[in-house]
């Protein structure tokens, strides 16, 4: 009765959470916008990416208006794609690749529906479980990342993911933004392929396109876009507004 009875869309929940964010922790609405400018500059090298042009923060800030705080050029597109993955069992692989990438975990986790449940507007704790589990049962911690493809449905949900993954403190999202640390080659590569905004969101084969990329960048194979001897690559896919997340780690070595 509070939420899906009063007509709230996905953009106005996620506006929500990007004015709690802000609230909590001083992050700018250059820094939200910062996310969305470095899946544009990563897909501009991609040539497989909906949008290949790169963006400013003044363009996201100047766009057209969704849901306060976010803008057109905040959200993903919904998008025509398909992506496919062979998987099969680690010992057969070399019949089928010669440079096969190995799944070291593959965790899901789920949270309530409705925001108003939840401890936190700043955390999508379903976010948080995936991984950390992924972390353990992959035996790795999240500074062992090097390359994530993230669910920037959003681009708040593109500084809440790198924050609930573990690759930044809660509340620092926005200063690394700004500051170049999720940039390629930098302290972890956030998609490269451009992510949600940039390659496109065509729902039901987004997971596998995060996948495809991290196992393009693992190989080596990645172009304009390669992240320099990548080893170890996550996924990170959402449902709705984090009712549900799916997290897998790749790697190039079993």
């Amino acid at each position: 009765e509070w939420e899906a009875q009063q007509g709230v869309t996905f953009p106005s929940l996620y506006a929500m959470m990007a004015r709690r964010h802000m609230y909590e922790y001083g992050t700018t609405r250059e820094q939200i916008a910062g996310f969305a400018v470095v899946g544009h500059r990563n897909g501009a090298l991609n040539p497989k990416a909906q949008f290949q042009r790169e963006i400013t923060v003044d363009a996201v800030l100047n766009s057209t208006k969704v849901a306060s705080p976010l803008n057109i050029l905040d959200c993903s597109p919904v998008s025509d794609g398909a992506s496919a993955v062979i998987v099969c069992p680690a010992e057969e692989a070399k019949k089928y690749s010669d440079t096969p990438i190995y799944v070291k975990a593959s965790t899901q986790a789920s949270d309530t529906i409705a925001l108003h449940n939840r401890k936190s507007l700043t955390t999508l704790e379903s976010t948080v479980l995936a991984s950390r589990k992924a972390y353990d049962i992959a035996g790795i911690t999240a500074k062992d990342v090097q390359v994530a493809e993230v669910h920037d449905c959003f681009s708040i949900n593109g500084l809440l993911a790198i924050e609930d993954l573990g690759f930044f403190e809660k509340g620092k999202g926005g200063q690394a933004i700004e500051d170049g640390e999720i940039d390629l080659n930098s302290t972890v590569s956030v998609n490269p392929s451009g992510g949600l905004k940039a390659r496109g969101h065509p729902l039901g084969a987004t997971g596998i396109a995060q996948a495809t990329e991290v196992t393009l960048q693992l190989r080596g194979d990645a172009d304009k876009r390669q992240v320099s001897d990548a080893e170890i690559g996550l996924t990170h896919n959402v449902g709705g507004t984090g009712g549900t997340v799916a997290v897998h780690v790749l790697s190039r070595d079993l």
